[in-house]
């Protein structure tokens, strides 16, 4: 009896026979499933389109959260502001008095046969409305504060932009060179870095009486906290980022004769000014942090004295203004410096 002869299975065969066999009668095709995308990923820049609708977002979602709660009575309205004061004495009309409080004398009136107060939902006297803060806000860069004693908005923010200036301008004419320094020598880096890394944890207010003691109750101590709170977190700073230089453009330029200060001069400082320049817009952002505290010490003065001021009036639509006068030139300032970065350093605009 001869054995069946097998024969050469073709690739159409083989192809065929490694296919899956299709579904059953009856049986539910298998549902494809649809790859997840992921919301991390590779950087790509943005569409100048899509990130100015960012932008718009990121400030009118939080003006949006603020007008729901100033708006709508249902939300939260703690307090009761009066209208009418009926024929309950100790009411005047303006005056804002709990719900819980409003209502015994609303009841009490009732039961009497006396005038019932009247009043509508609103919140306390530290949060006004949107409104309320953009009508103070032009009242106190435009008009003449109303108490004889109190300062006008626009002086006291120059004063305090004066401040800044100087305290951020002393601090740099050190902390850069000698960040730069440290960066581009290890020696000196320990030699400096181990007590500054110290100092930066102490906290500046801490100098304050000292400094009143050594520079008087003006302006010098207020220049003083500025640049303690400035100084040796730019020297760390500055040092880190002048590490990043390549070292095979430094070996070059030693190979090519340049030597210490010509070296930093001419290759170490060219290489990173851009990282420098951004390094220092994100330091004057913390000048301007320590610049309520420093205004703060000895006489009263600048944006911070028209602040407690005003709270001490109960007029916290102007204290807003006031904060929102702080940040908007924070924010001019930036762009300004961005839009300058842009011009001083066009082949690395995304450092600078």
């Amino acid at each position: 009896m001869r054995a069946p002869q097998l024969l050469p299975r073709s690739d159409t065969d083989a192809a065929a026979a490694d296919a899956p066999l299709p579904p059953a009668a009856g049986a539910a095709a298998p549902v494809a499933r649809r790859a997840r995308r992921s919301w991390i990923g590779v950087a790509r820049p943005l569409t100048p389109r899509r990130r100015l609708t960012l932008t718009l977002l990121s400030f009118l979602l939080p003006l949006a959260l603020w007008s729901v709660v100033s708006y709508l009575p249902v939300l939260w309205h703690p307090l009761v502001e009066v209208t009418s004061p009926g024929d309950v004495s100790w009411m005047e009309p303006g005056m804002r008095v709990p719900r819980a409080a409003f209502a015994e004398e609303v009841a009490a009136a009732g039961g009497s046969g006396t005038e019932a107060p009247q009043g509508r939902p609103a919140n306390p006297v530290y949060l006004p409305a949107p409104h309320e803060v953009a009508a103070a806000f032009w009242t106190s860069l435009t008009a003449a504060p109303p108490q004889r004693d109190a300062i006008w908005l626009p002086a006291s923010l120059w004063h305090s932009i004066q401040i800044i200036f100087w305290g951020f301008t002393l601090s740099s004419l050190v902390g850069v060179p000698l960040g730069v320094l440290c960066g581009a020598q290890p020696t000196v880096a320990r030699l400096t870095e181990p007590v500054i890394e110290f100092v930066r944890y102490l906290p500046a207010p801490a100098f304050g009486a000292l400094m009143v003691a050594i520079l008087g109750i003006y302006d010098g101590p207020k220049i003083a906290i500025i640049v303690i709170g400035t100084f040796f977190q730019q020297v760390l700073v500055i040092a880190n980022t002048t590490r990043r230089v390549d070292p095979l453009l430094v070996e070059a330029a030693l190979t090519m004769g340049s030597r210490n200060l010509r070296l930093i001069r001419r290759v170490i400082v060219p290489a990173v000014l851009p990282q420098l320049y951004r390094d220092q817009r994100i330091l004057l952002g913390w000048a301007w942090t320590y610049l309520i505290v420093a205004e703060l010490i000895g006489t009263s003065s600048g944006i911070t004295f028209f602040i407690t001021q005003q709270a001490r009036y109960q007029h916290f639509d102007n204290v807003y203004a006031a904060i929102l006068v702080i940040g908007l030139v924070g924010l001019a300032t930036d762009i300004a410096l961005a839009l300058i970065g842009r011009r001083l350093f066009p082949y690395a605009r995304g450092e600078a």
